[in-house]
């Protein structure tokens, strides 16, 4: 979908090795990791990840016999100063648009990189895009 970035998730045991294994699986396969986020719910955990070739990405920890599964997230540039956060936050809630969960990086040119995912992506583009932010895809993932 325009605008919208392939997360990957992946649904891995909570002991000590396992994420080596998955960065393992994805340095074989020649995978980019550009942003990722670990949430421990007690035995197990989620990792969320943005990478260079989601759908290689998929394949290869699939094969590996991970339970892994593919996401439309939305990819927000903003700037790297205080503020920006809360203009985004504030706009889409004012719209009716809740945030599930977020993460971010920086990237090369010292912006910062928002992963959202939101209970209604059309509306949360549309929001955004009225309060010209910058929404990035899939494709231009490697060149942040």
């Amino acid at each position: 979908m325009k605008g919208t970035i392939k997360q990957i998730s992946l649904f891995a045991e909570n002991k000590p090795g396992r994420l080596a294994k998955i960065a393992e699986v994805l340095s074989k396969a020649k995978i980019n990791i550009r942003a990722f986020n670990i949430a421990e719910a007690g035995d197990f955990g989620v990792i969320r990840m943005v990478v260079d070739d989601a759908d290689k990405a998929f394949r290869a920890l699939q094969s590996e016999g991970f339970a892994v599964s593919e996401t439309e997230v939305i990819g927000v540039q903003m700037k790297d100063i205080p503020g920006s956060l809360y203009e985004i936050a504030k706009s889409l809630g004012e719209n009716n648009v809740n945030i599930d969960y977020a993460y971010a990086f920086i990237t090369k040119t010292e912006m910062a990189l928002l992963i959202l995912r939101v209970d209604d992506i059309p509306g949360a583009q549309k929001v955004l895009n009225n309060i010209k932010v910058r929404l990035v895809d899939s494709s231009e993932i490697s060149s942040l």
